[in-house]
């Protein structure tokens, strides 16, 4: 599926996603060393079947990185590479540069909905204020987990699934044992068993008569219908699988 995509003269977002997830192939959220040899192999072959030339950026990024081994890419660097219909990441980047950015819209979308008066200097101390409070570690950034504690706790699923966080070494097993047809993605009833698995083995924790309300958030986060590996880590994997695995 890939490689027909990859001879589109225009990519879509959800194409481009299920391109980046095919070549990442251990979900660690950047397509690197084996992986990115493979992705540049295709592309040329894929781009010669359709019968069109590399674009300028490709023949760039081939003669960049298709002798260097141990080179990785990202969403980001993919992005600016393939035709995309819509380049819906730099778009992202551009109009929320920071998290500060992503807070104060997000803030001003709340007082607009509360119909709350505000000028942009108090914005600006709301924004400034609300980021000290939930950035917990102090990078900067928001992650899924602090995000989530601007909900409610009895409406916080995230919060629940705290307690029941896997090291990345579990985690990938996890998930590999229940991508039952090992495509690289959970759909609705390989999630539904895990979580079954999950709330017998977390009964404290999680309760087995809300496993419809925890998958359908859980599902939010996937593409089309699609879970990949990245994306339930956001849930269940208590370190970054993007970063490099300890020594």
């Amino acid at each position: 599926m890939a490689n027909a995509y990859l001879q589109g003269v225009e990519i879509s977002a959800s194409q481009f996603l299920d391109i980046f997830h095919h070549y990442d192939n251990d979900g660690n959220g950047y397509i690197e060393g084996k992986e990115l040899q493979s992705f540049i192999k295709e592309l040329q072959q894929a781009r010669k079947q359709a019968g069109l030339e590399l674009t300028d950026q490709m023949k760039a990024f081939v003669q960049e990185y298709e002798k260097n081994t141990d080179a990785k890419i990202g969403i980001v660097e993919l992005v600016q590479i393939l035709p995309t219909e819509e380049n819906f990441l730099l778009f992202f980047r551009q109009q929320l540069k920071s998290c500060a950015d992503f807070m104060q819209n997000f803030l001003k979308d709340l007082l607009q909905k509360a119909k709350k008066p505000y000028d942009e200097k108090k914005l600006d101390e709301y924004t400034h204020t609300t980021l000290k409070i939930f950035d917990s570690n102090h990078d900067g950034k928001l992650c899924l987990a602090e995000m989530a504690r601007l909900l409610p706790d009895e409406e916080n699923f995230l919060l629940k699934f705290q307690n029941v966080k896997m090291v990345r070494r579990e985690f990938n097993k996890i998930f590999e044992l229940y991508d039952q047809d090992e495509n690289g993605y959970m759909d609705e009833n390989e999630l539904d068993a895990l979580l079954k698995d999950l709330c017998e083995k977390n009964k404290k924790v999680l309760e087995v008569n809300k496993i419809p309300t925890y998958k359908t958030a859980i599902m939010a986060l996937s593409d089309g219908g699609k879970l990949y590996r990245t994306e339930l880590a956001l849930v269940l994997c208590a370190e970054d699988i993007s970063a490099p695995a300890p020594l």
